[in-house]
Protein backbone atom coordinates (compact mmCIF):
# COMPACT_ATOMS: atom_id res chain seq x y z
CA UNK A 1 0.00 0.00 0.00
CA UNK A 2 1.30 3.55 -1.18
CA UNK A 3 1.14 6.04 1.57
CA UNK A 4 2.08 10.02 0.48
CA UNK A 5 2.52 10.52 4.12
CA UNK A 6 4.77 7.32 5.07
CA UNK A 7 7.32 7.54 2.11
CA UNK A 8 9.65 4.35 1.64
CA UNK A 9 13.22 4.54 3.52
CA UNK A 10 14.39 4.56 -0.29
CA UNK A 11 12.23 5.89 -2.92
CA UNK A 12 12.91 6.20 -6.57
CA UNK A 13 12.64 9.84 -6.99
CA UNK A 14 12.18 12.80 -4.11
CA UNK A 15 8.91 13.77 -3.11
CA UNK A 16 7.63 16.96 -4.42
CA UNK A 17 5.54 19.41 -2.07
CA UNK A 18 2.04 17.84 -2.05
CA UNK A 19 3.87 14.28 -0.85
CA UNK A 20 4.26 12.28 -4.23
CA UNK A 21 7.15 11.54 -5.88
CA UNK A 22 7.34 12.74 -9.50
CA UNK A 23 6.12 10.18 -12.09
CA UNK A 24 4.37 7.84 -9.13
CA UNK A 25 1.21 7.95 -9.93
CA UNK A 26 -0.52 6.74 -13.15
CA UNK A 27 -2.39 8.87 -16.20
CA UNK A 28 -6.19 8.78 -15.64
CA UNK A 29 -8.72 9.86 -17.70
CA UNK A 30 -11.38 10.02 -14.88
CA UNK A 31 -11.64 9.55 -10.95
CA UNK A 32 -15.08 8.27 -9.67
CA UNK A 33 -16.03 9.20 -5.91
CA UNK A 34 -18.18 7.56 -3.49
CA UNK A 35 -19.62 8.42 0.06
CA UNK A 36 -22.52 8.11 2.86
CA UNK A 37 -22.84 9.40 5.91
CA UNK A 38 -21.02 12.46 6.63
CA UNK A 39 -20.02 12.74 2.59
CA UNK A 40 -21.22 16.17 2.11
CA UNK A 41 -19.33 17.83 4.19
CA UNK A 42 -16.09 15.51 3.26
CA UNK A 43 -16.85 16.35 -0.44
CA UNK A 44 -16.74 19.60 -0.17
CA UNK A 45 -13.48 19.74 2.00
CA UNK A 46 -11.93 17.40 -1.00
CA UNK A 47 -13.09 19.67 -3.82
CA UNK A 48 -13.35 23.12 -2.51
CA UNK A 49 -11.51 25.81 -4.34
CA UNK A 50 -10.03 23.58 -6.32
CA UNK A 51 -7.34 24.61 -9.31
CA UNK A 52 -8.26 25.72 -12.68
CA UNK A 53 -8.49 25.02 -15.52
CA UNK A 54 -9.54 22.01 -14.30
CA UNK A 55 -9.85 19.13 -16.88
CA UNK A 56 -10.51 15.82 -15.07
CA UNK A 57 -14.26 14.77 -14.77
CA UNK A 58 -15.48 13.23 -11.77
CA UNK A 59 -18.42 11.20 -11.16
CA UNK A 60 -19.89 11.58 -7.28
CA UNK A 61 -22.65 8.99 -5.94
CA UNK A 62 -23.87 10.06 -2.26
CA UNK A 63 -26.38 8.04 -1.07
CA UNK A 64 -29.39 10.26 -0.83
CA UNK A 65 -33.58 9.61 0.04
CA UNK A 66 -35.17 8.29 -3.13
CA UNK A 67 -38.37 10.03 -2.40
CA UNK A 68 -36.82 13.34 -3.12
CA UNK A 69 -35.59 15.76 -4.96
CA UNK A 70 -31.39 16.65 -5.20
CA UNK A 71 -29.68 19.70 -4.42
CA UNK A 72 -26.19 18.33 -4.38
CA UNK A 73 -25.75 19.61 -8.01
CA UNK A 74 -27.06 23.52 -7.12
CA UNK A 75 -25.53 23.48 -3.30
CA UNK A 76 -21.80 21.98 -4.97
CA UNK A 77 -22.58 24.87 -7.95
CA UNK A 78 -22.35 27.73 -5.79
CA UNK A 79 -19.33 26.48 -3.87
CA UNK A 80 -16.94 25.14 -6.56
CA UNK A 81 -14.82 26.99 -9.23
CA UNK A 82 -15.88 24.11 -11.86
CA UNK A 83 -18.95 22.84 -13.62
CA UNK A 84 -21.49 20.96 -11.49
CA UNK A 85 -24.04 19.24 -12.53
CA UNK A 86 -26.69 16.12 -12.29
CA UNK A 87 -25.65 12.99 -14.84
CA UNK A 88 -28.16 12.21 -17.65
CA UNK A 89 -28.94 9.39 -19.30
CA UNK A 90 -26.86 8.81 -22.73
CA UNK A 91 -25.04 12.25 -21.56
CA UNK A 92 -20.96 12.46 -22.45
CA UNK A 93 -18.67 12.55 -19.30
CA UNK A 94 -17.72 15.40 -19.35
CA UNK A 95 -14.29 17.12 -18.73
CA UNK A 96 -13.65 19.21 -16.25
CA UNK A 97 -16.73 18.69 -14.26
CA UNK A 98 -18.07 17.26 -11.28
CA UNK A 99 -21.33 14.77 -12.08
CA UNK A 100 -23.92 13.98 -9.54
CA UNK A 101 -25.97 10.75 -9.68
CA UNK A 102 -29.99 11.43 -9.48
CA UNK A 103 -31.66 10.03 -6.48
CA UNK A 104 -33.38 6.70 -7.58
CA UNK A 105 -31.23 5.69 -9.97
CA UNK A 106 -28.14 3.58 -10.34
CA UNK A 107 -25.88 5.71 -12.41
CA UNK A 108 -23.37 3.75 -14.68
CA UNK A 109 -20.69 4.30 -17.12
CA UNK A 110 -20.53 3.01 -20.50
CA UNK A 111 -18.03 1.47 -22.98
CA UNK A 112 -18.47 4.94 -24.67
CA UNK A 113 -18.01 6.80 -21.69
CA UNK A 114 -21.50 7.86 -21.69
CA UNK A 115 -24.07 7.44 -18.59
CA UNK A 116 -26.33 5.23 -18.25
CA UNK A 117 -29.20 5.47 -15.54
CA UNK A 118 -31.33 2.18 -14.35
CA UNK A 119 -34.20 1.54 -11.97
CA UNK A 120 -32.29 -1.77 -10.76
CA UNK A 121 -32.73 -3.05 -7.07
CA UNK A 122 -31.16 -1.28 -4.62
CA UNK A 123 -27.70 -2.29 -3.59
CA UNK A 124 -26.48 -2.47 0.36
CA UNK A 125 -29.94 -1.11 0.39
CA UNK A 126 -29.06 1.81 -1.45
CA UNK A 127 -30.11 3.65 -5.35
CA UNK A 128 -28.00 4.75 -6.48
CA UNK A 129 -24.91 2.52 -5.73
CA UNK A 130 -21.66 3.14 -5.08
CA UNK A 131 -20.25 -0.26 -6.31
CA UNK A 132 -22.66 -0.37 -10.09
CA UNK A 133 -20.68 3.27 -10.77
CA UNK A 134 -17.21 2.16 -9.46
CA UNK A 135 -17.92 -1.21 -11.58
CA UNK A 136 -19.18 0.07 -14.51
CA UNK A 137 -16.45 3.08 -14.66
CA UNK A 138 -13.78 0.57 -14.37
CA UNK A 139 -14.81 -1.79 -17.63
CA UNK A 140 -15.17 2.19 -19.24
CA UNK A 141 -11.47 2.92 -18.21
CA UNK A 142 -9.69 0.32 -17.02
CA UNK A 143 -6.08 1.45 -15.75
CA UNK A 144 -6.92 5.24 -16.66
CA UNK A 145 -9.46 5.15 -13.53
CA UNK A 146 -8.97 6.70 -10.27
CA UNK A 147 -11.64 5.82 -7.59
CA UNK A 148 -11.85 7.73 -3.89
CA UNK A 149 -13.81 6.07 -1.39
CA UNK A 150 -14.75 8.77 1.70
CA UNK A 151 -16.71 8.39 4.49
CA UNK A 152 -19.90 6.06 4.93
CA UNK A 153 -21.91 3.74 7.60
CA UNK A 154 -22.34 0.52 5.38
CA UNK A 155 -20.23 -1.54 2.73
CA UNK A 156 -21.33 0.10 -0.83
CA UNK A 157 -18.25 1.15 -2.61
CA UNK A 158 -15.76 -1.70 -1.72
CA UNK A 159 -16.71 -4.31 -3.81
CA UNK A 160 -16.48 -1.49 -6.55
CA UNK A 161 -13.29 -0.06 -5.44
CA UNK A 162 -11.83 -3.75 -5.46
CA UNK A 163 -13.14 -3.91 -9.51
CA UNK A 164 -11.16 -0.46 -10.78
CA UNK A 165 -7.99 -2.28 -8.53
CA UNK A 166 -8.04 -5.41 -10.34
CA UNK A 167 -8.34 -3.52 -13.54
CA UNK A 168 -5.62 -1.71 -12.59
CA UNK A 169 -6.50 1.38 -11.92
CA UNK A 170 -5.73 3.78 -8.73
CA UNK A 171 -7.67 3.35 -5.63
CA UNK A 172 -7.65 5.43 -2.33
CA UNK A 173 -9.65 5.39 0.50
CA UNK A 174 -10.23 8.26 3.64
CA UNK A 175 -8.54 7.10 6.66
CA UNK A 176 -11.10 5.46 8.94
CA UNK A 177 -9.93 7.07 11.86
CA UNK A 178 -10.98 10.99 10.60
CA UNK A 179 -13.94 9.46 8.83
CA UNK A 180 -17.17 10.50 10.35
CA UNK A 181 -18.42 6.97 9.55
CA UNK A 182 -15.36 4.61 9.25
CA UNK A 183 -17.37 1.89 8.27
CA UNK A 184 -17.02 2.01 4.64
CA UNK A 185 -13.76 3.08 4.24
CA UNK A 186 -13.03 -0.17 7.05
CA UNK A 187 -15.05 -2.75 4.53
CA UNK A 188 -13.08 -1.21 1.39
CA UNK A 189 -9.56 -1.87 3.17
CA UNK A 190 -10.86 -5.37 4.72
CA UNK A 191 -11.65 -6.78 0.62
CA UNK A 192 -8.44 -5.50 -1.05
CA UNK A 193 -6.11 -3.11 -0.01
CA UNK A 194 -5.65 0.40 -1.50
CA UNK A 195 -3.11 2.00 -3.19
CA UNK A 196 -3.75 4.84 -0.60
CA UNK A 197 -5.23 5.53 2.98
CA UNK A 198 -5.19 9.16 3.49
CA UNK A 199 -6.70 12.35 4.77
CA UNK A 200 -9.15 14.49 3.25
CA UNK A 201 -5.89 16.73 2.91
CA UNK A 202 -4.15 14.27 1.12
CA UNK A 203 -6.59 13.37 -0.85
CA UNK A 204 -7.10 16.43 -2.04
CA UNK A 205 -3.33 16.61 -3.04
CA UNK A 206 -3.62 13.28 -4.54
CA UNK A 207 -6.75 14.67 -6.39
CA UNK A 208 -4.87 17.83 -7.84
CA UNK A 209 -1.94 15.74 -8.67
CA UNK A 210 -4.19 13.63 -10.74
CA UNK A 211 -5.23 16.54 -12.39
CA UNK A 212 -2.00 18.49 -12.93
CA UNK A 213 -0.46 15.22 -14.92
CA UNK A 214 -3.91 14.70 -17.40
CA UNK A 215 -3.24 18.10 -18.23
CA UNK A 216 -0.01 17.68 -19.40
CA UNK A 217 -0.85 14.23 -21.32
Amino acid sequence: MRSAASPSPAPAAQADDDGFAPGALPVVDAVVIGASAGGVDALLRLLADLPTPWRLPMVAVLHLPQDRDSRLAEIFAHRLPIPVCEARDKADVAPGTLHFAPPGYHLGIEAERCFSLSCEPPVHFSRPSIDLLMSSAADAYGPRLAGLLLTGANEDGARGLADIGQAGGLTAVQAPGEALAPQMPQAALALRRPDFVLSLALLRRLLIRLDAQHHVH
